[in-house]
């Protein structure tokens, strides 16, 4: 595209209060943001930064700093930022107002998400399946279940629109979160009766909720009919079943199923082995849990925090603090995340039986980890260590 062709093309997508955005690098625009700490300069850093189409079109960046944001609870700050985004012509586009929409269900603020989609015809947006499925999960996401059924029956005739898988899976998924199995499974028929094929991810979000509700026999009804749909599982399928048969102590059907993978083409991926890892500490196996955990680079497998945080509490229910200091600092040289919690009991637990200077080099480590920025005690215990 020629630099005339890009300034027409920046010019129309651009609202005309930003038809001279900023000649900054992107990343440096977005860095600028992401570095700032305090919460009122980032708002209005962020307000800046939208006037520049290259920054909106940066979805990540969004969703990185609304979480942000959730996370601290400052949800007039999110309602800031994202009705600035109102005022853009962008907002006439279905994808922009999806974002929008979504931000706020991710933030728990359905409220502010519905009022989005109520708005988007005089943003000049259409509102089509996709607007209404960013709503149907907004709903969802902020767990405001007594709106999903509402919303999945009503809006569909007053829009014109016909749900979609997507949208099928949206409901099975908020029925599995509410634990109503049967509805989630009615979901299913009514989606057959109305010619929407299930897809992978509709028998899989169908696997793990009957799975972990105790409903193994649903579940293994739901194999049969991925069979007669030839639908192929994947690995997380497989993993679903796997934290059923876990959950029902059920150790040695766990280990014939891995086995079954390898007959299948399917490698067990990290997932698989935390849910045996999790089946040995529960029988307070700890000797084949570590057997499983060492092996894991055999299998092209990086222990996750998960793993971490299975493994080490039972290393010290089992009194062996020095292994789990050595595992903790095998995760943190990994650059892995670990409950300060956690390693605050570890750091105690060495100091107590003074073994200062192992517990100085967790500390340490724990410090360039970037784990001096928080609240919590491991600092003092450093301190304490000295």
């Amino acid at each position: 595209m020629s630099s005339f062709a890009r300034l027409l093309y920046r010019s129309f997508c651009t609202s005309p209060a930003t038809t001279s955005p900023s000649s900054a690098p992107l990343h440096n625009i977005v860095e600028d943001v992401f570095r700032e700490r305090s919460f009122k300069k980032l708002v209005e850093k962020f307000k800046k930064s939208s006037e520049v189409y290259r920054f909106r079109c940066k979805s990540r960046a969004y969703e990185i700093i609304v979480r942000r944001l959730a996370d601290a609870k400052k949800f007039q700050y999110i309602e800031e930022i994202l009705e600035e985004q109102k005022k853009y012509n962008d907002m006439s586009k279905e994808g922009f107002a999806v974002r929008i929409i979504s931000l706020y269900g991710k933030s728990g603020m359905y409220d502010h998400a519905s009022k989005t989609f109520d708005q988007l015809p005089e943003l000049k947006c259409p509102r089509t399946v996709m607007t209404f499925n960013a709503l149907l999960t907004a709903s969802v996401d902020s767990k405001k279940f007594d709106e999903v059924d509402r919303i999945f029956r009503e809006l569909p005739p007053s829009l014109s629109v016909s749900p979609n898988r997507l949208s099928y899976n949206i409901m099975i998924r908020a029925f599995c979160e509410m634990g109503q199995f049967d509805s989630a499974l009615g979901m299913l028929d009514e989606m057959e009766r109305n010619g929407v094929q299930p897809d992978l991810i509709t028998f899989t979000t169908l696997l793990k909720a009957l799975y972990e509700g105790d409903r193994f026999s649903d579940g293994e009804k739901i194999w049969v009919k991925m069979g007669s749909l030839n639908c192929s599982p994947d690995i997380r399928s497989y993993n679903a079943k796997l934290d059923g048969l876990i959950r029902g102590q059920r150790m040695t059907a766990a280990f014939e199923l891995i086995e079954e993978l390898k007959t299948k083409g399917l490698k067990p991926d990290i997932f698989s082995f935390n849910s045996l890892i999790k089946g040995f500490c529960n029988e307070g196996n700890l000797e084949e849990a570590m057997r499983i955990y060492n092996d894991l680079a055999k299998d092209d497998c990086i222990p996750n925090r998960r793993t971490i945080e299975t493994i080490v509490p039972c290393l010290c229910e089992k009194g062996d603090f020095d292994l789990a200091s050595t595992v903790c600092k095998d995760s943190l040289n990994r650059r892995c995340l670990i409950n300060v919690g956690l390693l605050q009991v570890i750091v105690n637990r060495l100091v107590k039986e003074s073994k200062i200077d192992e517990a100085k080099e967790l500390v340490n480590l724990a410090r360039s980890r970037n784990y001096s920025r928080s609240n919590l005690k491991l600092p003092h215990v450093a301190e304490d260590a000295k």
